[in-house]
């Protein structure tokens, strides 16, 4: 797919188009982000080994007795060590199992490792992954180093368990030796949405369960090729096998969605398990020797499904939270280090969708209530325990690794609770922007349940914007964007995203008064009734939700959404917005080919008179693509940015990795069936399976008819 010209679709139809719409620069001297909201907490991360990155990182790990390295799984298949040591600036490869591993499917991969307990004596690592070898499989395999851990040799794999996986999602994978000495495997009840096999409940099969396996076995009993015994206090240790009379004997309990991360309590031994919840949920559990802990028939302490309930028996998860303050649980471990002293016995977890991070205290009354401990915005893919009990944690996109720190801070008082008290818009009237703000429009706004609006950038005085390679833009630290919502005419809401002096990004919410007078910060979010309207005020976490890590943060502002003719309020000028921001010099060096607009890209827009399929492309980009791209975060591999081929983008004649909404036959993109094509039928629907997933109560029906429309136009796929 090409990406088309257009004629300012997102901008004013101008009546004389000069070469540039500003003469110079706004000097800005009093809309630069502030410092973060004040805060109780005496935690904080710290940047850890500043000059390493890593690709998707899914697990880190020490080796048994030795604490002089670390290893950093990748999902795309590889694992790296390196010294532990912060001056580290280099990574060497311990193992290549690219040519075996599935990375594909958007939570398949390498997932997990575990040195046996005797690693130091007999050379023994233990990988999970998933393979194309006749089908989608989960592999846990035995892997020999000879050289102290420095390498794994790839050809000496011995597969000691494999599991088909009937979807690409919910995969699990993450393996650890347990205190008795056992091999414990997670894994997820199969993909797809709502478990539509029913593995989650059937101790017949060994998904949606937690396995565990002793693979100490005698050299005799190996050479007669067996690979694994059965503890014997096992739930199901006397049976023969799945469906053999009894449940799978590697069960040692169920019930179970996608444990994303689990690990040992060091001291106590008890085994803590995220649970990463369906539409609603997500949960926390103690997990016990032959527990079932619920799903499909409950999504947390919740019934799923109101007409199916029958809940005697199953365990209730010892902490939940729901989808306002994330989307996707990572488990943690319980804080046995020395650093924190007031951390000590607390369980940690996050949220990788929201980056925050909770407490979960344990004392002699038992478990305390879950207390937020940070709020970042990281994609917190795996926590990591170091052999003196200190925690790190993953960042995935950028695969940074973070310390948890104690910190003296606490943040500030005074972070402005009014809309006039920023510094960003006029005071004295505060529907109008400060002088240092500069006002722009996209080609392919997002949608808003119909409301109007306008946008402002303010860069620090001699900050500049990066410019990549594919079009995005990079912005300083003390950026702040700045949104007026407006329904009716009247103004309802501002929201003001900046990049912090810590590097990372916020969001946060004005609630405009009656008398449009004024603005006043919302904490936490809600919704509200606007003349029959239901209009939501996000939290910061939904902000980040959106605004996600792999889109880079800031959502509309790249080379080809403005790409577009603006008429500037101040100086009534029509120009071109490209031109005219490299004119007044806000771009760095990266940004010099944009003093042409015409040697560079520019987005459709998606209700103008152009090609359909570019229309469409457009509103996709816009709408769906800062989550549905690589590393996106979403338990499915579309990529729906505008400058992917169809052939690309994972859609075209491509069966659905999650629900099927009851559509017979259903694809994510059908040619010439908009009734089969779920990327139309989710787009259409305002429900728990609508698409984009939260923030927006009304369907935007010209979209939809965009969508069905192109889609009716394919008649084959590329």
């Amino acid at each position: 797919m090409g990406v088309v010209a257009a004629s300012g679709g997102g901008g004013n139809s101008p009546t004389e188009v000069t070469a540039f719409g500003l003469d110079e620069r706004p000097r800005n001297v009093t809309c630069v982000a502030p410092a973060r909201p004040g805060t109780t907490s005496t935690l904080a991360l710290a940047r850890a080994f500043p000059n390493l990155s890593f690709s998707l990182p899914v697990a880190m790990m020490q080796a048994p007795g030795a604490a002089n390295h670390w290893y950093v799984v990748e999902k795309t298949g590889t694992v790296r060590r390196f010294a532990a040591d912060d001056a580290a600036n280099a990574s060497s490869l311990v193992v290549d199992l690219t040519d075996r591993v599935d990375a594909g499917p958007n939570e398949a991969g390498l997932l997990g490792m575990a040195f046996h307990p005797e690693f130091g004596a007999n050379g023994y690592v233990y990988l999970s992954y998933t393979g194309q070898a006749g089908g989608l499989r989960s592999y846990v395999s035995r892997f020999t180093s000879a050289d102290g851990g420095a390498s794994l040799d790839p050809d000496s794999e011995v597969v000691i368990l494999s599991i088909d996986q009937p979807y690409g999602n919910h995969n699990g994978g993450h393996i650890a030796f347990g205190p008795d000495g056992y091999l414990y495997l997670g894994l997820g009840d199969g993909g797809s949405g709502g478990d539509p096999d029913g593995n989650g409940q059937n101790t017949h099969t060994l998904l949606g369960a937690m396995l565990r396996i002793d693979i100490d076995v005698s050299a005799e009993d190996w050479a007669a090729g067996m690979r694994y015994y059965i503890p014997p206090d096992n739930p199901f240790a006397a049976s023969t096998g799945c469906g053999n009379g009894g449940g799978c004997p590697e069960i040692y309990a169920w019930g179970f969605r996608n444990p994303w991360r689990w690990s040992f309590d060091r001291d106590t031994g008890e085994l803590w398990l995220g649970d990463v919840g369906q539409n609603q949920w997500e949960e926390v559990d103690r997990v016990e020797r032959g527990g079932n802990y619920g799903w499909n028939i409950r999504e947390g302490a919740h019934c799923y499904d109101a007409g199916s309930c029958a809940s005697a028996g199953l365990i209730e998860p010892v902490a939940e939270y729901d989808h306002s303050v994330g989307r996707s649980i990572t488990g943690g471990y319980v804080y046995r280090g020395g650093a924190i002293a007031a951390l000590h016995g607390t369980y940690l977890y996050a949220d990788f969708s929201s980056g925050r991070i909770w407490g979960l205290a344990q004392g002699g009354q038992g478990l305390g209530l879950p207390r937020q401990l940070l709020d970042t915005s990281h994609s917190i893919a795996a926590f990591a325990e170091a052999n003196d009990g200190e925690l790190y944690l993953l960042d995935y996109g950028p695969g940074h690794v973070h310390r948890l720190v104690q910190d003296a801070g606490g943040g500030i008082d005074d972070f402005p609770r009014q809309l006039s008290e920023t510094g960003c818009v006029d005071p004295a009237t505060p529907s109008q922007p400060a002088p240092g703000m500069i006002p722009y429009a996209i080609n392919a706004p997002f949608w808003s349940d119909g409301a109007d609006k306008e946008r402002f950038l303010a860069l620090p005085d001699g900050a500049h914007v990066g410019v990549a390679n594919d079009g995005d833009w990079s912005f300083p630290i003390g950026t702040v964007l700045m949104k007026h919502f407006r329904l009716g005419g009247e103004l309802v809401e501002t929201r003001l995203f900046v990049r912090h002096d810590d590097g990372d990004w916020a969001g946060y919410s004005y609630e405009w008064n009656d008398a449009q007078t004024d603005a006043v910060l919302v904490e936490g979010g809600r919704a509200k009734d606007i003349n029959g309207q239901t209009w939501t005020y996000p939290s910061a976490d939904e902000c980040l939700q959106c605004h996600t890590a792999a889109a880079g943060r800031s959502l509309g502002l790249e080379t080809a959404q403005l790409n577009t003719d603006f008429t500037y309020p101040s100086t009534g000028r029509s120009a071109n917005q490209l031109a005219t921001l490299q004119h007044i010099g806000i771009f760095d060096e990266s940004g010099a080919g944009l003093a042409n607009p015409d040697t560079v890209p520019m987005l459709a827009a998606p209700f103008g008179a152009g090609d359909r399929e570019q229309r469409a492309r457009a509103y996709l980009h816009s709408n769906c693509a800062q989550c549905h791209r690589p590393t996106g975060g979403t338990a499915s591999s579309m990529d729906l940015r505008y400058a992917t081929t169809l052939a690309a983008t994972n859609t075209c004649d491509v069966f659905p990795e999650g629900l099927d909404l009851g559509i017979n036959l259903a694809r994510l993109i059908a040619p010439g069936e908009p009734g089969r094509s779920l990327l139309a039928a989710r787009t259409a629907r305002r429900d728990g399976y609508a698409m984009p997933p939260l923030g927006s109560h009304l369907v935007d029906d010209l979209g939809v008819a965009l969508i069905e429309e192109w889609i009716q136009e394919l008649t084959t796929c590329p």
